[in-house]
């Protein structure tokens, strides 16, 4: 592996101008598929096969011929003024001319008066009206909104308040860039920081930026074909932004380290590719496997959402092998510090002008020097001491202590997890200032609480003898079940088989009564149905959301299992060892779940929400655990694989363990702070969307980053293998002769980095130094 990259680093390097004319033609055609591509339209017409909800609302786009259950709605809610009721003359006048005006729009399925279908509430105050479209709310154009929002303005200049909730006049969630703009500002500060070069802190930014415009081109590209959305496109660029800038920065990084050490610079280019690079290839599988499985979920959304993303992290880890060294072959000497310039023409030549054969890695002792180079204290080869090695050292010295430190504070974070509630915010969740909250509250304040969340029966009268007695029956018994406030007048469809009504609710949609309520229901179908002959299932909003929560809490385990032993064989063949992959699994379980305390503790009890723009606490978004699962996760491999992989490196090469610890640290301590410190800045930029699913992932993954970088990996990682020494790289050996070598660290780079090593070259056996 580690050889295979040294190439392609180096014929990177060399080849520098066509290897950035390939990407900048890539960029174009994607670019150019997706202006020329149509519109993306996801059918969503399956969100999660299988559940009982789906099922329903399947049979109801079967038994009801020409409905669209897909299709856009308003609900349009009249307040009267104080002292006066919608049914007072004026009033329902323009309540009628706003119903007829609706009605005509070539677009609109049915517009319905609340006078004639019963929707004014028992003290006159408050009316709705519904408008049902033949297309989704994506596919209407402003021309057909534009005539109902002008007679929604003619009602209000008539005195009434009208609130419009549904999702056809929603505004849209906008393309973004904001948080892009914000999370690359705040990466560019960083980098800045790490590298004290302009140069170095723009080449991770525009590789990244490419690499993102390759990937999200591509989904709008293909989003019609496959049904694509932009909640899609922004989970893909989160990470692939994220990734982008930390898998160049380690390549950019350990370039520098080369090059202070004394290596020319293509030479540089293929070391750091093949060295550094190796990590970030397996990095990145990680990232793709966690991504991935998110398909054994059973969404649709959710597969969608997992597969581009890991396509934009493949994207990413490309970049990071092939565009990285090339523009590194560009500008050699623009990314090095300027104690690494000085040093160049101290010695009487130029940087570049240093010897570009075939050097090869020359490996580091025990004491992190490079033997046959000079350090002279550069930060950046990373010999000398730095606050890497010095906090590595603490660690060391008190490993207990700091073991039991993190796992205690991570442990109390955690707490709230256990009090999780999943489900899925709607119109409550949004901010008073919107019109659809405004809608929300006037119904919940006119008609109660429960009418924001009706659930739909759907009744299959096919085996009845009588199919409306059947569904009379059916609707009296749900109508008498204790919670249920009211229920519809039952309509047919022309077959006369199939009957849709509406079980209205005493609680709101999200409360733990409603949830027991659908369960009341459902447990009665069995003596129904032997009474009438008829079955029924309960959907619709409120019920397809209480299902969903169950499926996805039911199907996390399994995902878990099913990531966790991909990611532990993975880390297996890279570090070689098998507490080290059990270890990161279990650093791994305490971040996610002191993160996922947080996200409790802020979106569902509220602490410190108004902070964050949340305006009303209440259930986790049923998909956001699993998501974070996932993502964490690789993610959290992330820094396993960059972190250790530079002390496998300092052992393998003759470090005593506690000393390849510090090694490690002292190389990539300071890169990997600053790699987290931009995710996490990334991630932050994210929560500022007015989409609630986006504003609770980006807190979670910005935290979880937070607990597993800094606490995890640079605190409680090193504690562990400070206890364990030499056993945390022992082995089986029938396993370690089962697995295949894949040279991470980039032992076959010291033996010949030209050419293919053997198998027994690959990893030479550790000689402990004799101790002093």
């Amino acid at each position: 592996m580690a050889t295979f990259l040294y190439r392609m680093g180096r014929t990177a390097f060399q080849r520098r101008w066509l290897v950035t004319l390939l990407w900048v033609l890539l960029l174009g055609a994607v670019g150019l598929g997706a202006a020329k591509a149509p519109a993306s339209s996801d059918d969503g017409t399956s969100f999660m096969p299988g559940i009982e909800a789906q099922k329903a609302f399947d049979l109801i786009g079967e038994r009801f011929p020409g409905t669209d259950v897909n299709g856009a709605s308003a609900r349009i809610v009249f307040v009267a003024p104080d002292g006066q009721q919608v049914t007072g003359s004026g009033n329902r006048a323009a309540i009628d001319a706003l119903v007829a005006k609706a009605a005509d729009e070539p677009e609109v399925a049915n517009a319905v008066s609340p006078f004639t279908a019963g929707a004014v509430s028992k003290d006159g105050s408050t009316a709705y009206a519904t408008v049902n479209f033949k297309v989704q709310a994506g596919d209407l154009t402003d021309a057909d909104k534009a005539v109902l929002e002008k007679a929604i303005d003619d009602a209000r200049d008539s005195g009434l308040t009208v609130e419009v909730g549904g999702d056809a006049l929603a505004e849209q969630p906008a393309a973004g860039g904001s948080a892009e703009a914000v999370g690359i500002a705040l990466a560019a500060v960083v980098l800045l920081i790490t590298f004290g070069s302009l140069a170095a802190a723009g080449l991770p930014l525009l590789t990244a930026v490419v690499g993102v415009g390759v990937s999200m081109a591509s989904i709008l590209a293909l989003g019609s074909v496959f049904g694509l959305s932009l909640t899609t496109g922004t989970l893909a660029t989160m990470l692939g932004l994220a990734v982008g800038i930390d898998y160049a920065l380690f390549v950019v990084s350990r370039y520098r380290e080369e090059r202070a050490g004394g290596h020319a610079p293509r030479e540089a280019a293929g070391l750091a590719t093949g060295t550094a690079g190796s990590a970030v290839v397996f990095a990145g599988l990680t990232v793709v496997i966690a991504l991935a499985g998110l398909s054994v979920v059973g969404v649709p959304m959710l597969t969608k959402m997992g597969l581009c993303a890991a396509g934009a992290v493949v994207v990413a880890v490309l970049v990071a092998l092939t565009l990285v060294p090339a523009l590194l072959g560009m500008w050699p000497n623009a990314v090095l510090s300027r104690a690494t310039r000085k040093r160049g023409r101290a010695a009487g030549r130029p940087a570049e002008a240093a010897n570009d054969g075939g050097a090869g890695y020359r490996a580091t002792d025990n004491t992190g020097t490079h033997n046959g180079g000079t350090d002279n204290g550069s930060a950046d080869n990373g010999s000398a001491d730095n606050g890497g090695s010095r906090w590595a050292r603490f660690v060391l010295r008190r490993p207990v202590a700091v073991l039991v430190a993190c796992v205690a504070g991570l442990g109390v974070l955690a707490l709230p997890a256990a009090s999780l509630e999943m489900g899925m915010p709607g119109a409550e969740s949004k901010p008073v200032s919107s019109t659809e909250r405004r809608a929300y509250d006037a119904l919940a304040d006119g008609f109660g609480a429960g009418f924001n969340g009706p659930l739909t029966i759907v009744v299959d009268a096919k085996g009845a003898a009588d199919a409306k007695a059947a569904v009379n029956e059916i609707a009296k018994k749900i109508g008498a079940t204790r919670g249920v406030v009211s229920v519809s007048p039952a309509q047919f469809n022309p077959a006369g088989d199939t009957a849709l009504f509406s079980a209205v609710p005493t609680a709101g949609p999200n409360t733990e009564d409603t949830k027991n309520l659908v369960k009341t229901i459902r447990s009665e179908r069995a003596d129904l149905e032997g009474a009438t002959g008829a079955t029924f299932e309960v959907t619709g909003s409120t019920a397809m959301n209480i299902d969903i929560a169950v499926a996805l809490q039911d199907a996390l385990v399994p995902y878990l299992t099913v990531i966790v032993v991909l990611a532990l064989i993975l880390l297996l063949v890279v570090f070689r060892s098998l507490l080290v992959p059990v270890k990161a699994a279990f650093g791994f379980l305490l971040s996610v779940l002191a993160a996922l305390g947080a996200v409790v503790a802020v979106f569902q009890w509220g602490w410190g929400a108004e902070l964050l723009g949340v305006e009303q606490a209440g259930p986790i978004m049923s998909l956001m655990p699993i998501f974070l699962v996932g993502i964490v996760f690789g993610l959290a491999m992330d820094y396993e694989v960059f972190l250790v992989a530079r002390m496998r490196e300092a052992y393998v090469h003759g470090d005593r363990a506690p000393q390849a610890v510090v090694t490690g640290f002292r190389h990539s301590a300071r890169v990997v702070v600053a790699a987290a410190v931009i995710m996490i800045a990334v991630f932050s930029g994210f929560i500022a969307s007015g989409e609630s699913m986006i504003k609770t992932i980006g807190f979670g993954l910005a935290v979880a980053v937070l607990f597993d970088a800094f606490v995890v990996r640079m605190a409680l990682v090193p504690a562990v293998l400070a206890l364990l020494g030499d056993k945390a790289w022992w082995l089986p050996g029938w396993l370690d002769r089962l697995l295949p070598r894949v040279d991470v660290e980039g032992s076959g780079l010291a033996a010949s980095p030209t050419g293919p090593t053997r198998p027994e070259d690959s990893e030479p056996t550790h000689q402990e130094p004799a101790r002093v």
